[in-house]
């Protein structure tokens, strides 16, 4: 390998921004901003612990669940899940957050940064009602900077085109939790879990 290790190295192999690219970092959401929250269901949070260890985690829920509290605050529901909530162990050791927000079909992304705070409850939380559930917490993120990022790696993935899928030839989610957790289960017990039933727990578990 030959690594890179100075900003100089880095700017001579992948060269400088253009000013305009440059001037598309947004301090505040935009009316864009909005219309591509509300039709967003789903995004990815990444965050930091104090030592740098590095969490991504995805978050999605019917379009529209990111919630814009106003045009420099955004909040995201939490739902019942594994309870390792790496994620917010982190923020509560360091706020600083990354998200990438995907609407399905479209190449370009959204991207906020920001610092973040749990929060248990608030009013906004009406708003997050999905199937009779309130979410159990959210994260709410003072936006810092945020911006439109091109549809190249989405364009390159081809993720979007059906003729790329083969989603049958990885091991399923239950054959992949008996090989690593519960070895001990039978795997048909573990198929019949994770089948048509598991959709159906998912907000009360």
């Amino acid at each position: 390998m030959n690594p890179i290790s100075s900003v100089e190295e880095l700017e001579a192999l992948i060269g400088r921004p253009l000013d305009r690219v440059r001037q598309k970092v947004r301090t505040s959401l935009s009316d864009f901003d909005r219309q591509w929250l509300a039709a967003s269901p789903f995004c990815v949070i990444s965050t930091t612990d104090a030592q740098g260890r590095v969490d991504a985690s995805p978050k999605g829920d019917p379009a529209g669940f990111i919630q814009v509290l106003d045009e420099h605050t955004i909040a995201i529901p939490e739902r019942p899940g594994n309870k390792l909530a790496f994620g917010f162990h982190n923020i509560l050791e360091n706020p600083n957050v990354g998200i990438l927000s995907v609407v399905p079909g479209r190449t370009d992304t959204l991207r906020i940064n920001g610092t973040a705070q749990i929060v248990r409850d608030a009013d906004f939380f009406e708003l997050m009602i999905v199937k009779g559930h309130r979410p159990r917490a959210a994260v709410v993120v003072a936006v810092d900077e945020v911006f439109t990022h091109c549809g190249k790696a989405f364009m390159r993935s081809g993720l979007w085109q059906p003729e790329t899928w083969d989603p049958d030839g990885l091991p399923s989610i239950a054959m992949l939790s008996k090989t690593y957790t519960q070895p001990e289960t039978p795997l048909e017990d573990l198929e019949s879990y994770y089948g048509p039933s598991y959709a159906e727990r998912m907000y009360r578990e």
